[in-house]
């Protein structure tokens, strides 16, 4: 689940402009928004209660709280009138996990005789993705790589003229500011979409490309506003981690995969004689080189490992046209959370009550009233509900890799990864807004509730790049995700500010993850019927969606649809 803060309310004419003007708006709806059935709060609350509760144990993959939580959907979705998603008649699509659990010894870094120490969980945290017992960086070589991107079609290359094969690089997280300014809100318009995170900015991007280039190593230097969250959270990657499980036992990775706090990154570089915010600056001006730093680093990871059968839960509501019903509009929420976890006075069960369960409770409710619209939905409509969201995308990305229906037959993904429980809205934020027609149909229902949209007013954290919905769109599927509107009415107008902060601070990913006295679910029931609408809509529609030109992923999409013409 990704976090958000309040966009700036002039920023709405921009918003509802850059969703309509590349294409225009869908054909005027066979139903008004007032034809489609209400979204129940008592439902979403009851649903979220039981996948909240303890008894469920926080949903961890290959727990009992996931077999309860399997059957539970199961279930749901069976009284619900649809049908087992699976083409072999099952609810379940299996996807294999490897679940790794590191003991790192101290990060050692050395220059000379002099050695300095740094501590586990305090300074750093560190991972691998490697299936064998023990990894280990043996004097390895640093090289502070400043961004560590390789964009052509931007001209830049952290990596030009240094090899770092076999050696572990240093990266700051984001994209590069490409400014003499160290202040990561301060960006060229002009390049890696200027203000807007681009992929190269991803964390995940970063280890990806450390491992393209054979690196033993990567430390990435944590800062909590361009990377969008506190230490902390960095922090809880050391548990246990799951991974897809891959034939090479994931030995294409680099071995050791970790972060830095900012304050054990500037006393590293502060060891090999360089200064922080100097190389931070240099490497966000254009033609910045990769600097050896002269000091090795050794560390070591004892690992315990087992292999967890975990598993996506998909439904159908088949097609009513025979001529659409092998077209597909999938909806997508995330059922896992972290299981036990960390204790906080006394609780010791990350219940995950807002992240994930109300979203994953939301889609069960559009799955209900789906089920009762007349005229039926003409094209098969999925709901996907999927693991291992929190352990990096993985029951998403098991999905785009091995899809039960053709992704160039599937029109769009909507994806809802926690929702709005302080009450109705005048606005609804959508992450990424204009990046595709999906975009156009959320203008058309918002409209219709007197709604207006506004974009995510902090781009520069990719947020789009952080739930389901992005393994979809890689593949070229035209993909939304809405975020909960901040524009609370009734409400002063710092409410919003001082709600998310609170959840931020005191219960992201927490044991206090749980419902609350004060939730007012009224706002999620709106926003549910405005993705209930769409989810139809498109399932009606006689154009597909397409991306606007332009965007990232309308390259691939045009790709994917020719090899099948």
């Amino acid at each position: 689940m990704r976090l958000s803060l309040l966009p700036t309310p002039v920023l709405v004419a921009l918003a509802l402009a850059a969703a309509c003007t590349s294409a225009p708006p869908p054909a005027p709806p066979a139903k008004t928004l007032a034809d489609f059935p209400d979204v129940s709060t008592d439902a979403i609350l009851t649903d979220t209660q039981k996948l909240a509760s303890d008894e469920f144990e926080g949903r961890a993959p290959g727990s009992k709280g996931e077999t309860l939580t399997v059957q539970y959907l199961s279930d749901e979705f069976k009284k619900a009138g649809l049908k087992p998603g699976n083409p072999d008649g099952t609810w379940v699509q299996n996807v294999p996990l490897v679940a790794i659990n590191g003991s790192p010894s101290p990060l050692v870094i050395q220059k000379g005789g002099a050695k300095k120490s740094f501590k586990v969980s305090d300074d750093f945290v560190a991972f691998s993705k490697h299936v064998v017992d023990e990894v280990a960086l043996e004097n390895s070589e640093l090289v502070f790589v400043g961004y560590g991107v390789q964009a052509p079609e931007y001209n830049w290359d952290d990596f030009k003229g240094v090899d770092v094969k076999g050696k572990t690089i240093v990266v700051l997280v984001n994209d590069p500011p490409v400014s003499a300014a160290t202040d990561p809100r301060e960006l060229d318009a002009k390049m890696f979409g200027g203000k807007a995170m681009t992929y190269y900015g991803r964390w995940t991007y970063k280890y990806e490309k450390a491992a393209e280039l054979g690196a033993a190593g990567v430390l990435i230097v944590h800062e909590t506003y361009p990377a969008g969250y506190p230490w902390p959270v960095v922090q809880g990657m050391a548990a246990e981690r799951f991974n897809l499980a891959a034939p090479d036992k994931n030995l294409g990775r680099s071995k050791v995969e970790g972060w830095l706090t900012l304050e054990a990154a500037t006393a590293l570089l502060k060891m090999a004689g360089q200064d922080y915010e100097k190389l931070k600056a240099e490497a966000g001006r254009p033609g910045f080189k990769a600097v050896p730093l002269g000091v090795t680093a050794s560390l070591t990871l004892k690992q315990a490992m087992r292999t967890v059968d975990s598993q996506n839960v998909i439904a159908k509501l088949p097609g009513a046209d025979p001529a659409l019903k092998d077209e597909y509009v999938i909806y997508t929420a995330h059922w896992d959370h972290f299981g036990h976890c960390a204790p906080v006075d006394g609780d010791n069960i990350c219940n995950g009550a807002l992240d994930n369960a109300t979203g994953t409770a939301l889609m069960m409710e559009i799955a209900r009233k789906m089920g009762t619209i007349t005229p039926a939905p003409k094209r098969t409509v999925l709901f996907l509900a999927v693991t291992a969201e929190e352990q990096g995308l993985l029951g998403s990305e098991y999905y785009g890799s091995f899809p039960l229906y053709p992704l160039e037959k599937t029109l769009g993904v909507l994806n809802i990864d926690g929702i709005n429980q302080w009450g109705r809205t005048s606005d609804l934020v959508v992450v990424g807004l204009g990046a595709s027609d999906l975009d156009d149909y959320a203008v058309a229902a918002a409209r219709e509730q007197n709604r207006t949209l506004k974009p995510d007013a902090e781009p520069e954290k990719g947020f789009y790049y952080r739930s389901d919905h992005f393994n979809f769109a890689k593949k070229g599927v035209p993909a939304f995700y809405a975020d909960s509107g901040v524009d609370f009415i009734g409400k002063p107008a710092d409410y919003s500010q001082k709600k998310r902060d609170e959840y931020t601070n005191v219960d992201y990913h927490k044991p206090s993850d749980q419902i609350k006295a004060d939730w007012d679910l009224t706002g999620a029931a709106e926003d549910g019927k405005l993705l209930l609408a769409m989810g139809y809509r498109v399932a009606q529609a006689a154009k597909h969606p397409e991306w606007k030109p332009g965007n990232e992923f309308r390259s691939i999409r045009e790709a994917a649809l020719s090899k099948k013409r």
